[in-house]
């Protein structure tokens, strides 16, 4: 969600900070602010809308002179987003600044407090409270201001903070957001996303919840909630900036998309030697698999739809019975989870508050945790007792995309490990799913392959107003991603159903020429899902079938038809989801919509 960038050295800091804040634009925002500490005193330029207006206004950031400073891209929460309520935040008289990710939970209280004692808000924002305390405190003694002001704080926050008085020193705070520091040469960095960092430094220090951090250009110092300070290692980021990058494409999704081949190969490949699934730093045992008598998997949004195949797949070949949660209803609910029961937890930036919530209060109640994430160091990474790193790379579109695929192939790893390590498959059974899991890749790519007519489909299709997907079984679970991935970069209404579900209500919607996308790639259940067609047919409705490669039957029923390659049955979901990503995009184009950064979305859910 918000983006938050910090740098104290000899360069000019402005062109620094916005840079960094391009680099932060996936995350979704509404408008962008940065500060600099520039001869004695705070110059600030903040603005609604994109971060290219406000490079616009500061001249590229050459005019706004000064070596240290922070920089904010705003996701509203706590009023409009306007000029004035975007970050950064100043105090009463302008000593502060502050730029926050997060929620202030007790910020009317405050609030109340200080406007007591006859100080004047400016905006309507939960932030400005921290800017005014930060005041009220200091005293000279800058370390001092900033504990007392976050011992104040309830809720969830990151904070950069700058001081008029404290020239090149910033301090930042993390409490249940993403903070990470960067170290450079005589200068140094803090960001809520490591993308904002790695064109200047690969050498990063991930920050744990409670500590705050004071800068530099000299050097960076980590505390715990009592100021002590902290040993902290060095981690060092193994992707460079060109990553980052659209190289070429039109938009970072399309790009992401035809990175799944490879993306699918990074989790895969290095998990298998020898004919043989092994993790690294794995503690998992056949004992305490055994002691499991079910297994819980939670997350948000895509990587939910990921563990709802999950389910499908670890059930079949582990025979545990599996429940999928959406981590926004488990973490209110009272789960009736135990020390029997193993926790799985997907999260593409591993940072995802609900999740993190969720993740927190099953292991609380004795749940081992096994988390699925893609960014090393993340706070879902370090509470885990053992995780599964995707390998995908840095993911820019919100829409996830690679996120989604590989958290399917790290499903599909651990459910033929779990498998195999407690006997219900046989030696056989085994080198097969492993073979099949290493022909991912190819898959994949052949799903790509196999649809170029889609971009000609979308423009068929572009301008539906409602459209529903249909599905049984795995099939059921990747319709719920596909449907999610088009409602949420095109704006067209879009849901997925059960399709023996249909007659039970859901066919009243079904009328003339509303487009109905049928997956139809479990082949035990293709003539179930071949009544269904009709039913929806005999009511008017148009047909885009989704068929395995080489099924011939599907151009019977469908008026048009995506195929998926033919493999594994139980690993279908992964290439079958391509080409419902590409018709997505592409009816997106078509509508002319925003594909990276769609409206009122953000990249990591970072607040409730």
């Amino acid at each position: 969600m918000c983006g938050i960038v910090g740098y104290t050295g000899p360069s000019q800091a402005a062109p620094i900070l916005l840079d960094g804040l391009r680099r932060l634009e996936y995350r979704g925002y509404d408008s962008a602010g940065v500060v600099v500490q520039s001869g004695g005193e705070l110059k600030m330029v903040k603005a609604r809308g994109s971060v290219a207006h406000l490079a616009g206004l500061t001249g590229g950031g050459r005019e706004l002179e000064g070596v240290c400073g922070l920089a904010h891209t705003r996701w509203a929460t706590h009023g409009a987003p306007t000029d004035t309520n975007a970050h950064p935040h100043l105090s009463e008289h302008g000593l502060f600044a502050v730029v926050h990710n997060g929620i202030i939970e007790n910020f009317a209280a405050l609030r109340s407090e200080l406007e007591a004692e006859g100080i004047v808000f400016r905006s309507k924002t939960d932030t400005e409270v921290v800017a005014h305390l930060l005041e009220k405190y200091y005293d000279g003694d800058l370390k001092r201001a900033v504990m007392r002001t976050v011992s104040r704080l309830e809720g969830s926050y990151v904070l950069g903070v700058v001081c008029s008085k404290e020239p090149g020193r910033l301090f930042c705070v993390k409490e249940a957001g993403p903070l990470i520091l960067g170290l450079g040469v005589g200068e140094n960095y803090f960001a809520s996303d490591v993308t904002a960092l790695v064109a200047r430094t690969k050498n990063v220090i991930y920050m744990e919840d409670g500590e705050f951090a004071e800068l530099t250009a000299e050097r960076v110092t980590v505390y715990d909630r009592t100021g002590r300070e902290v040993t902290k290692s060095v981690s060092h980021v193994v992707w460079d900036i060109e990553a980052a990058e659209k190289g070429g494409y039109e938009h970072f999704m399309m790009k992401e998309i035809m990175e799944q081949p490879r993306a699918v190969k990074n989790t895969v490949e290095p998990r298998i030697r020898s004919g043989r699934i092994a993790f690294e730093d794995f503690s998992l045992t056949r004992a305490e698999l055994e002691g499991y008598n079910k297994i819980v998997i939670t997350a948000c949004g895509s990587a939910y739809h990921a563990g709802v195949v999950g389910k499908y797949v670890i059930e079949g070949l582990c025979r545990i019975p599996v429940e999928t949660e959406l981590a926004s209803e488990l973490r209110y609910r009272d789960p009736i989870i135990d020390g029997h029961t193993l926790l799985i937890v997907i999260s593409q930036s591993g940072e995802t508050a609900d999740t993190i919530a969720a993740m927190r209060e099953c292991m609380s109640r004795g749940a081992r945790c096994l988390a699925i994430v893609n960014v090393v160091g993340s706070t879902i990474a370090r509470l885990a007792d053992n995780v599964i790193y995707t390998h995908a790379g840095p993911e820019i579109s919100v829409a996830t995309t690679k996120g989604y695929t590989t958290q399917l192939a790290a499903l599909y790893l651990f459910a033929v490990w779990a498998a195999e390590l407690l006997g219900r498959v046989d030696a056989g059974r085994y080198a097969q799913l492993v073979d099949s899991l290493l022909e991912l890749p190819r898959l994949v790519q052949r799903a790509i392959d196999l649809n170029v007519h889609v971009k000609y489909l979308a423009e068929r299709w572009h301008g539906q107003q409602s459209l529903f997907f249909i599905g049984r079984n795995i099939d059921y679970a990747v319709a719920m991603e596909g449907s999610l991935k088009l409602k949420e970069i095109s704006y067209i209404h879009s849901e997925a159903y059960a399709a023996g579900e249909l007659k039970h209500g859901t066919i009243a919607l079904i009328d003339e020429k509303r487009l109905v996308v049928a997956l139809c790639c479990q082949d035990g259940l293709f003539d179930k899902m071949v009544s269904n067609v009709q039913e929806v047919k005999a009511r008017g409705a148009k047909v885009l079938g989704v068929a395995p490669e080489g099924n011939r039957r599907i151009f019977a029923e469908a008026d048009d038809v995506l195929f998926a390659p033919r493999g594994e049955q139980l690993f279908a979901a992964l290439p079958e989801i391509v080409p419902l990503q590409l018709f997505a995009y592409y009816v997106a184009r078509e509508n002319g919509c925003s594909i990276d950064k769609p409206r009122n979305l953000a990249k990591s859910v970072t607040v409730e």
